[in-house]
């Protein structure tokens, strides 16, 4: 069958965003050409510049996030890393952890590690619509839970769930709150110290609009994780303090160069901004979607209950056979499977072929979004 048409459709924004804003691409491109030095390892002026770059990137990101101390964040290659640094850094053998039911592989995978070696890992369930009941995490923290580990937004569901409570019943019971920020991280305005979060990971390909292999952990002062990598740094100190003790070896400069250019954009917008039309963009998709006879939406109903992303099935169909088809017939590309999330998929009721999401971005065109609409129709008649 014949392309519908010649131009690319990119609505996978939820596994990495695509196009970047042009200031990435000059920033990475100008620290590999021009900067090249290496940060904290010399004096020269190249090497004084790349750590300016890291700085400056630093600096960014705490201003997006209103962190009063931006040492408090340490730059990681993921928001996968960040997880394993805090966790693993964090729970020793006895101690105990709460956690969702819906969370991605970053924890679920963890966490499953750290359980075989002694630590209590307590999973709390969602409503169908994957939203968290604070009372119900109230109830699964006990003498020794020593962490509550949450997904700000699940990338299947997409509920954002109610931070701000959970962060203020975990501070009223002396337990660190931790929060998995990698899909919400640039798409919604976000504060750790005013939302009551201890710790924040994120991921910087995705809705920050950094490069691959990028991301970033934020830990409140008076939090002090084993560091998951020693040595490779300028101090000859044993106990480094933050971000040192976190970023050992040589740090990825032309990439966090390009997530401060990312973050940069972002803060020149407006995060409301990119939120609003973001959201305009998934009012519409829900909109077409609950008119598109045989297709079932994962979630809520309501956009402004949503981050960026929406995860549906059409009856008769699997979703590999769907993402197939959009991609080769009709030129858009979305994502399908499990989405590194089987355990959210068991609660949608999904598992194991998973579903179809689909997730705009700040770039996606209104009539971009049209047609994938009109693509889905002939695809489910």
């Amino acid at each position: 069958m014949e392309k519908k048409t010649e131009r690319l459709i990119y609505l996978d924004n939820a596994a990495t965003s695509f196009p970047k804003p042009e200031a990435v691409y000059r920033r990475i491109d100008e620290v590999l050409r021009v900067i090249s030095g290496n940060p904290g390892r010399a004096s020269h002026r190249m090497a004084l510049e790349a750590s300016r770059v890291i700085f400056s990137a630093r600096e960014a990101i705490a201003r997006l996030f209103n962190v009063r101390d931006a040492s408090r964040i340490a730059f990681t290659k993921n928001a996968t890393e960040g997880i394993n640094i805090a966790l693993k850094g964090l729970l020793k053998p006895g101690g105990h952890v709460v956690t969702s039911s819906f969370e991605h592989n970053s924890v679920v995978k963890t966490l499953g590690r750290l359980e075989r070696n002694g630590v209590r890992v307590t999973k709390v369930r969602p409503d169908k619509d994957g939203l968290l009941d604070p009372k119900d995490i109230a109830s699964a923290i006990d003498k020794d839970t020593k962490i509550v580990c949450i997904s700000h937004a699940s990338n299947v569901f997409g509920t954002v769930q109610p931070i701000e409570e959970i962060g203020r019943l975990c501070r009223n019971k002396s337990v660190i709150f931790m929060v998995d920020g990698a899909q919400t991280a640039g798409a919604m305005p976000i504060e750790m110290d005013a939302m009551n979060m201890d710790i924040f990971a994120a991921t910087g390909h995705k809705a920050l609009f950094g490069p691959q292999g990028t991301g970033f952990l934020y830990v409140r002062e008076g939090i002090e994780p084993e560091p998951l990598v020693d040595g490779g740094t300028g101090e000859l100190n044993i106990t480094l303090e933050m971000p040192d003790r976190l970023e050992s070896g040589t740090m990825n400069t032309p990439g966090v160069g390009g997530l401060g250019a990312g973050v940069e954009f972002i803060l020149k917008e407006g995060i409301a901004k990119v939120k609003r039309y973001e959201e305009a963009l998934i009012e519409a998709l829900l909109d077409g979607l609950r008119k598109t006879e045989g297709v079932r939406i994962i979630g809520p109903a309501d956009a402004k209950k949503r981050t960026a992303l929406v995860a549906f099935n059409i009856a008769g169909k699997t979703p590999a056979e769907v993402g197939m088809r959009l991609d080769n017939d009709f030129s858009i590309m979305v994502r399908t499977g499990a989405h590194c999330a089987p355990e959210a998929h068991r609660e949608a009721g999904t598992h194991p072929d998973g579903a179809v999401r689909v997730s705009p971005g700040y770039f996606t065109k209104e009539d971009e979004v049209e047609e994938f609409l009109r693509a889905i129709r002939e695809i489910a008649k």
